[in-house]
Order: C-alpha cells, then structure tokens, then sequence
C-alpha cells in the first residue's frame, strides 16, 4: 500500500490532489461541515468536507471517526492560514485503515503515572511528537558537526570489565561467570583510539545506578563523549563552546514549530553565542556565599547551587578547576595548583544544571598510578589504560555531553522523562 504524501510536504503543493495517510486525532462538525485532524509524524493536517464533495457516506464516514483511527484521505490541498502549516484538504474520498475503539489517552488531564504508564500511546501526542523531532534534529547536528571537524565515530563497548569512574554505581550482569557492567562512559576506550585516529567520538547508551530521583536523572540516557588527542585544557573548552552553540543555532533554523507547539521562549537560545563565561570554583564558592549559601571550599555543588550559578549569566557558564577530590582518577592536576582538577563543568541557562562535563587526562603514567591507588583502584584492572601512558603519550582531552538534559534545556521541558521516548528511572523499567 502506497504510504501517499506527507503533511509537511503539502505547503508546497497547494491546488494538488493528494492522498495523505496518518491518524484521527481530532473530529468536529458545523452544519453541513465536517472537520477532522489527522497527523502523520511530520506534521498535523486540517481535513474538511462539505455536502455535496464526497457525498452523505463520506459525511458519514468522517462523524464515525474515532480518535487515533488509521486513514487513508483524498483532496485539494487548500490555503488556510487559520490551519495547521497554512493549509487544510477538502476531502473527497476517506478509507479506514485501522479502527481505534476507547482510546485511553483522551483531550484532557491525566496523571504522570497515568501518562508514563501509557508511554506508548503518549508518544503520539504531539507535545511528545515534537520533543522527539527536536532530540533526532540535536543529534543530528552533534553528528554533522563533529563529523565535519574531522572526528571519526568510533564505538566503545557496552560491556566494561571496570569502571571509568570509581565513584558511580553501576550495573552488573554475568558474563559467562565473570563479573562484568553496563558502561557508564566510554572515554577510557576513546583515548585509546584517540592515539590512532586523532580525534575521536562515541555517541550511545551509558547506564548509571544512581539512586536518583530528580528531574535531570535517568537510569539509561544518551551522551556523546569526543575525545582529541594533543589537546590541552582551553583547547577542549572551545570544542565544547563550538559544538552547543551550532547545535542550538540549528535547532532554532530547522526545528521552529516543534519549539513554537512546546511553547519555548526561543530569546534565551537566540543569544547562545561562544565565548563563554568562566569561572573558576574559587570564584563560584565565592559568588554563592554572596548570594547567600553557605557552601565553603571543597563541597560538591548540587542542583540548588548549579541552579544559582548558572542564574548570575544569560549563557552557558563552565566553572572550572575543581578540587581533585572530587574528581575521577584520570583528571589532569593543574601542574601550578595540583589540589584543583583541569576539569569544568558547563552549567546550563534557566535551572537545566550541568550539560556537559570534561577534563584534559592525565598523561604521564607515573602519575596515573598514583592517582589508582587514590582511588583505592586495581592498577592490574587498568594495565592495558596505563599502556596508553607507555608508549608515545601525549596531552590529551575530552568531554562528555549529556543528550536528554541537551534536550531538556534547548526544548525547555521540565523533566528528562519527556527527553527521550522510553525513560528508564529509578522507580520505572516499564513500557
């Protein structure tokens, strides 16, 4: 069966006859007028029939509509400035394609638990719909741009025989006997084939046992993690600059009616520019007590104090240098502060916290050594990770970017479960 034309092609097309499949999501009538939506993934699509265009069994047909009914719809494509995209089809001809009986997501108010329990059919509406066209468009342009500044996509496994952060709980799973865990990053992979391509990528699933509830956490969510080798501590701020500002110039040139049917403020994106501001810890905890937390040097910033920093600017802000402690093991000391980290965080505008966090690595294997027994690590668990420090080690550094909190903030939604289209949280492993 022909799939026929799609809803956001019709602009162009305007005195066509077409035919336009899709689902019922909407029907209502004014006298001889018979009005139904009908939505296709691309875009929602007013039809209309009059007395007389199809006949009495078309009228019929379209009264006996129910909401999510699969059609088939024949007509002429019509300016309507009034109608979704400008235009409207006055329909000639209608075919059921797959009846839909008692729908249970109905026009009005459901619950949270009501909605994520029925996640599959909530996707349909097209507040969801929308939030999934801006994800696809963001990780579209987190490819092209990568892609096109000569990083090569390179896939980590999911399996790890260790962590890459000591600190984060994982997931275990039996392999064949042997303990092994669901990846929570795969940077330590990439440096290693940083040293044979340059630069590098990931971009996939990482899973996080983190007994979390809060609205930017999820179990299972998506990151991008480059990697560069020769690459020292600014140098890796700028990538990151360079990579959210072009992504959110894109989102805002190819994806304007989903952030206009989510009802975005599109004016703080519209500023997104690079530089951007940064502040070292020291001047965070500064600014905070100012504003009144009582944080002191050395505590960990939570969403409270992220939320604040990233309140004092109109743009993404890194804070950088934190102290080592806090810290993954791999995380170059500053050689004229070694108690402070050569790692940043980049705060998101408008509560969203951190978005992206990265450091340059250690490249000296003595070093890194030291750093594993900090940890209370297995150098003999990391052997193959400190070969990378034997032979022809070189300054080198990296990022990881969180794709849901991404969305989150670009989309301006309130949660992450609305981020991606089956959340995995702490309480929910289900649809």
């Amino acid at each position: 069966m022909s799939r026929g034309w799609r809803i956001d092609q019709l602009p162009e097309h305007i005195g066509a006859q077409v035919r336009v499949t899709g689902w019922v999501t909407h029907v209502r009538s004014s006298g001889k007028v018979r009005f139904f939506l009908v939505r296709d993934g691309t875009g929602e699509l007013q039809v209309v029939a009059r007395a007389g265009d199809g006949g009495d069994p078309l009228l019929s047909q379209i009264a006996a509509l129910t909401q999510e009914t699969a059609v088939a719809v024949g007509g002429l494509v019509q300016a309507d400035p009034r109608s979704p995209g400008g235009v409207e089809l006055r329909a000639t001809e209608l075919s059921i394609i797959g009846s839909s009986d008692a729908y249970p997501l109905s026009p009005k108010e459901h619950g949270i638990d009501f909605l994520m329990d029925h996640r599959h059919l909530w996707v349909r509406s097209s507040r969801q719909a929308a939030a999934l066209r801006i994800r696809a468009r963001i990780a579209h342009a987190i490819r092209a741009f990568l892609d096109d500044a000569g990083f090569v996509l390179a896939d980590p496994p999911i399996l790890t025989p260790a962590a890459a952060e000591g600190t984060t709980s994982l997931f275990g799973v039996d392999y064949f006997g042997d303990p092994a865990f669901l990846s929570q990053s795969g940077q330590l992979y990439l440096e290693a084939l940083a040293m044979s391509l340059g630069r590098v990528y990931s971009f996939g699933p990482t899973f996080r046992a983190e007994k979390s509830k809060t609205r930017r956490h999820l179990m299972e969510f998506w990151m991008v993690e480059p990697e560069i080798a020769f690459c020292d501590f600014e140098e890796n701020l700028e990538w990151q600059e360079r990579l959210v500002s072009y992504v959110v110039a894109d989102v805002l040139a190819h994806r304007s009616g989903d952030l206009a049917v989510l009802e975005r403020d599109t004016a703080a994106l519209e500023r997104i520019e690079p530089p951007f501001p940064r502040i070292s810890y020291d001047e965070a905890i500064e600014r905070l007590r100012a504003a009144g937390f009582a944080t002191k040097w050395g505590d960990d910033f939570g969403s409270p104090e992220e939320t604040a920093l990233a309140g004092m600017f109109d743009r993404p802000v890194f804070v950088h240098r934190f102290p080592a402690h806090q810290k993954a093991f791999y995380m170059q000391p500053d050689p004229a502060r070694p108690e402070v980290a050569l790692a940043a965080d980049l705060l998101a505008p408008e509560g969203y916290g951190e978005i992206v966090g990265g450091s340059q690595r250690i490249h000296d294997r003595d070093l890194l050594r030291a750093r594993l027994a900090e940890h209370g690590l297995d150098p003999a668990t990391y052997s193959w990770y400190l070969d990378l420090r034997r032979y022809g080690s070189v300054p080198h550094s990296g990022f990881g970017l969180g794709l849901e909190r991404l969305v989150a903030w670009i989309a301006g939604l309130e949660h992450v479960r609305e981020t991606i289209p089956f959340p995995r949280t702490l309480s929910r492993v289900w649809p």
